[in-house]
C-alpha cells in the first residue's frame, strides 16, 4: 500500500513537470507564428486600408512580420514598394509613418524608393509641404548655409562638404538633376528590426523621427547625404557590415548609445546640429568622422575602439566628451578645431593620438585626469611648444603618475617646451595643495571651535575629535563614515578642508619656506621652463641697478659745490633706462601666465632694501675725502668680454690692484654705459669690464647696496643656469633620459 502510494506521488510530479515545461513551449510556439507572419499582398493592403494612432501619428503597422523582398520573389517586391509608395507620399496635414518594428527583412531594402521624389528647390517644395514642414527645410538651408561659411573660412583648405548641394538647391529658381531628393514624411520605426540585406536610404530627407533601436544590420547600410530633421535613435543597433553616414546632416539628436559597429562606419563630411550621442558604442573597425561638424555637445564616453578612429578637420563647437573611452589603435585629431574642453578623464590611449595643427580656442582644454597612458608603448603628437599648454587636471592627487607619463612622452620626442610646461603645470597643483595645508582646516589637527566655526555643528565636531584619536582620517571622504555627519555637510565642506598629519611649528615653518621658494621659481622663471620671462626679469633688475649706481655716482650734493651729472648724460641715461625696462617687461607679459604678480614680486625684491638705503644716504649727506673721484674703478689693462664669476663687488687692499684699477672718467659722453656694466657684472657674473667700488673713502650704504645686487646675482645666475639646463634639448635630455 505505501509503495504505491509513493509511485503515484511520483506520477504526480513527473505530470507537474512536464506541465510546467510544457506551458512556456507552447507559449513560446505561439510568439514564434505571431513573429513569423510572412506579408502578402493582401495582408499589406489590408494594413495600408486601417492605419493605427502611435504616438499621434498615424502609422501603417508592419510590426512582427517577414518581409521577402529577395529577387526570386520579385512580383511581391515590386508591388510591395508600389503599394506603400502609394500611401506613404499622399500630401496631407497628417503624413503616414511606418513601422518595421520586431520585423525580418530578407533581401535588399531601398527605402529610399518609398519616399517622395521631388526637385529641393525654393519654388517646388513650397505647394507640396505644409507649414511645420517648410520650416524644418528653412533650417536645413540655414544649417547648410552656415556649414558653408565655416569651411570657406578655413584656413588649411576647403572642406569638401557633399551636403553643400542642398544650399544650392533651397536657393536656387529652377530643377537641376542634382537638386533631386526623396522626402520621407512621416516617421520611420524599426526597432528589433532585422534586415538580412543592404539597407538603401541615400539622399533621403527625414521630416519625421527615426527609430532603429536595436535594429540589425546584417549587409551594408547606405544613409549616405541623409537629412534627419527630427530625433534619431540608433540606441543598440548592430552594425555587422559597412555603416556609410557620409555627407549627412542630423538637426536633431542624433543616439547611437550603445550601438556595435562590426566593420568600418563612415561619418565623414557629416553635420551634427544637436548633440551627438555615442555613449558606450563600440568600433570594432576603421571608423572614419573626417570634416565632421559638431555643433552641439558630442558624447564618446564608454566607447571602444578596436581600430583606428580619424576625426581628421573636424569642428567640435561644444564640450567633447571621452571619459573612459579606450583607443586601441591611433587616433587623429589632426587639424580638428575645439571650441570647447576636450574630457579625456579615464581614458585609455594604447597606440597613439595626433593632435598636430590641431586649434584650440582660448577657453578650451584637454583634461587629462586619471588618463591611462603609457609613454613607453604610446605616443601622444602635437604641435611643439603648443600642445604642452592644452592639459589639464584638477587635481595633483592621483594623476602625478599622467603628467609624469606625458612629459616622459614629450621629452622622447624632443619637445622639451611641451615637457616643461608638464612639469610646470605639476608645480603649480604641488604649490596649491602645500599652501592649502597652510591655510586651511586640518581635520586631525584642528580644535573643536574651529570645526564649529567652519560649518559643523557641536555633535559633528565631537564626533570629528573622537574618531581621530582612535586613527587619523586620511582622506575627506571618510568622514561620511561617521553617523552625524550627512552628505549635504560633507558636499558643503569638503572643498574647504585639508586631510593631512598635523604639523609641528618647525614643520610649519619649513613647509612656508617651501611654498615660498615654489612660488618666487614659477612666478619668475616657471619653474625654469621659460628663459624668457628670465631674461625679462634680469633686465628689469639690471635697468633698475645700473640707474641707482650712476645716481649714488653722479649726483651727489648741490652745496656748497654741486655734484651733479650734465644734462646730456642725464638723458642719456634715462632714455636708456627707459628702452631697457620697456624691453624687459615686454618679455615679461608676453611669457609670464601672470605678469602683474611676476612683476610684483620682482619690486618687491628689488625695491625696498635699495630705496632704503638710499634715502638713508642722502638724508645723512655725504663728508669724506676723494668726494670729486668716481666711486667706481675699472681694470684698465684691458678691455674684453669676460665671464666674471668669481668676481668681487670692492676691490682688495693692495696697492698693485690700486694700480691697476683707475677710476671712473665722468666727462666722457659715453661713461654712463659704466654703470650698466657694473650692473650686469654684478647681477649675471659678465660684462664688457671689470668694474668694482673702490676701497678708500667710500661709503658704507653703497657698499651694501653693491653686496646686495651681488647676493641676488648669485641667486639669478643659478636660476639662469638652471632655466638654461630644462630649456636646451641636448642637456635636457642628459638630465631627465638618465
Amino acid at each position: 500500500m505505501f509503495k504505491s502510494a509513493v509511485g503515484i506521488f511520483a506520477l504526480l510530479c513527473v505530470l507537474l513537470v512536464l506541465f510546467t515545461l510544457c506551458l512556456p513551449l507552447s507559449v513560446w510556439a505561439g510568439e514564434i507564428q505571431v513573429e513569423s507572419t510572412v506579408l502578402t499582398v493582401e495582408l499589406l493592403q489590408e494594413r495600408l486600408r486601417t492605419p493605427t494612432l502611435h504616438e499621434g501619428n498615424l502609422t501603417v503597422d508592419l510590426r512582427g512580420m517577414v518581409i521577402d523582398l529577395r529577387p526570386e520573389n520579385a512580383a511581391f517586391r515590386d508591388a510591395f514598394y508600389q503599394l506603400l509608395r502609394k500611401e506613404l507620399q499622399k500630401s496631407g496635414a497628417k503624413p503616414l509613418g511606418l513601422d518595421l518594428s520586431h520585423s525580418l527583412i530578407q533581401g535588399d531594402f531601398v527605402g529610399s524608393d518609398l519616399g517622395l521624389r521631388i526637385s529641393l528647390y525654393a519654388q517646388a517644395v513650397a505647394p507640396i509641404f505644409t507649414t511645420t514642414e517648410l520650416e524644418q527645410l528653412q533650417r536645413l538651408r540655414l544649417v547648410c548655409l552656415q556649414s558653408l561659411a565655416m569651411s570657406d573660412g578655413k584656413s588649411q583648405g576647403v572642406y569638401a562638404l557633399p551636403n553643400s548641394k542642398d544650399c544650392r538647391s533651397l536657393l536656387a529658381t529652377e530643377a537641376t538633376p542634382s537638386s533631386d531628393i526623396t522626402v520621407f514624411r512621416g516617421s520611420l520605426t524599426l526597432v528589433e528590426t532585422r534586415f538580412n540585406g543592404k539597407v538603401e536610404f541615400p539622399n533621403t530627407l527625414f521630416l519625421q523621427s527615426v527609430d532603429a533601436q536595436s535594429a540589425i544590420f546584417v549587409q551594408p547600410t547606405n544613409w549616405t547625404n541623409t537629412r534627419f530633421s527630427r530625433s534619431l535613435s540608433f540606441n543598440h543597433a548592430i552594425f555587422q557590415q559597412l555603416s556609410n553616414f557620409q555627407g549627412s546632416i542630423f538637426l536633431n539628436k542624433a543616439n547611437f548609445k550603445q550601438t556595435q559597429f562590426q566593420e568600418a562606419a563612415d561619418f565623414r563630411s557629416s553635420i551634427f546640429a544637436n548633440t551627438g550621442n555615442f555613449n558606450e558604442a563600440s568600433f570594432k573597425q576603421l571608423a572614419k568622422f573626417n570634416y565632421v561638424q559638431w555643433q552641439g555637445n558630442t558624447d564618446f564616453s564608454d566607447v571602444r575602439f578596436a581600430n583606428q578612429v580619424q576625426f581628421t578637420k573636424a569642428s567640435f563647437n561644444q564640450s567633447l566628451l571621452l571619459i573612459e573611452t579606450t583607443f586601441e589603435q591611433a587616433v587623429s585629431f589632426r587639424e580638428v578645431q575645439f571650441n570647447q574642453s576636450v574630457n579625456l578623464q579615464g581614458a585609455s590611449i594604447l597606440n597613439q593620438a595626433d593632435f598636430s595643427d590641431a586649434w584650440f580656442a582660448k577657453e578650451a582644454d584637454l583634461k587629462v585626469g586619471g588618463l591611462t597612458f603609457n609613454s613607453n608603448k604610446a605616443r601622444i603628437l602635437g604641435n611643439p611648444g603648443e600642445i604642452g599648454r592644452m592639459f589639464w587636471v584638477s587635481t595633483l592627487q592621483g594623476n602625478q603618475n599622467v603628467l609624469r607619463n606625458l612629459g616622459q612622452n614629450f621629452r622622447q620626442q624632443q619637445q622639451v617646451a611641451d615637457a616643461n610646461q608638464l612639469e610646470y603645470i605639476k608645480q603649480k597643483l604641488r604649490l596649491r595643495e602645500l599652501s592649502q595645508r597652510l591655510v586651511a582646516t586640518n581635520i586631525n589637527s584642528a580644535n573643536l571651535a574651529r570645526l564649529i566655526d567652519l560649518g559643523f555643528s557641536a555633535t559633528q565636531a565631537k564626533e570629528i575629535a573622537k574618531s581621530r584619536k582612535i586613527k587619523f582620517f586620511r582622506s575627506s571622504s571618510e568622514l561620511l563614515t561617521l553617523p552625524d555627519i550627512d552628505l549635504k555637510t560633507y558636499m558643503q565642506l569638503r572643498d574647504r578642508l585639508v586631510v593631512a598629519a598635523p604639523l609641528s611649528i618647525g614643520g610649519w615653518l619649513l613647509q612656508a619656506w617651501i611654498c615660498l621658494a615654489l612660488s618666487l621659481l614659477l612666478l619668475l622663471s616657471g619653474y625654469g621652463t621659460n628663459f624668457w620671462l628670465v631674461f625679462g626679469v634680469g633686465g628689469v633688475a639690471i635697468a633698475y641697478f645700473g640707474l641707482l649706481f650712476w645716481l649714488v655716482d653722479r649726483y651727489r650734493r648741490l652745496l656748497p659745490v654741486a655734484i651733479i651729472p650734465t644734462f646730456y648724460e642725464t638723458t642719456s641715461i634715462l632714455v636708456s633706462f627707459g628702452i631697457l625696462e620697456f624691453l624687459s617687461l615686454l618679455a615679461i607679459f608676453r611669457n609670464a601666465e601672470q605678469p602683474w604678480l611676476t612683476l610684483g614680486c620682482l619690486l618687491m625684491i628689488i625695491i625696498p632694501v635699495p630705496v632704503a638705503l638710499l634715502i638713508r644716504l642722502y638724508q645723512q649727506g655725504r663728508y669724506h675725502d676723494l668726494m670729486d673721484t668716481s666711486y667706481f674703478t675699472e681694470d684698465g689693462t684691458f678691455r674684453q668680454l669676460r665671464l666674471l664669476i668669481g668676481r668681487l663687488p670692492v676691490i682688495p687692499r693692495n696697492a698693485t690692484f690700486r694700480e691697476r684699477y683707475m677710476p671712473l672718467l665722468g666727462d666722457r659722453r659715453w661713461n654712463w654705459l659704466n654703470y650698466y656694466d657694473f650692473s650686469l657684472n654684478n647681477l649675471v657674473k659678465l660684462g664688457f669690464n671689470d668694474i668694482r667700488l673702490r676701497d678708500e673713502h667710500l661709503p658704507g650704504i653703497i657698499a651694501t647696496l653693491a653686496w646686495y645686487q651681488w647676493s641676488l646675482g648669485l641667486l639669478y645666475i643659478t636660476l639662469v643656469l638652471w632655466t638654461l639646463s630644462r630649456t636646451i634639448p641636448g642637456l635636457n635630455l642628459l638630465i631627465y633620459l638618465k
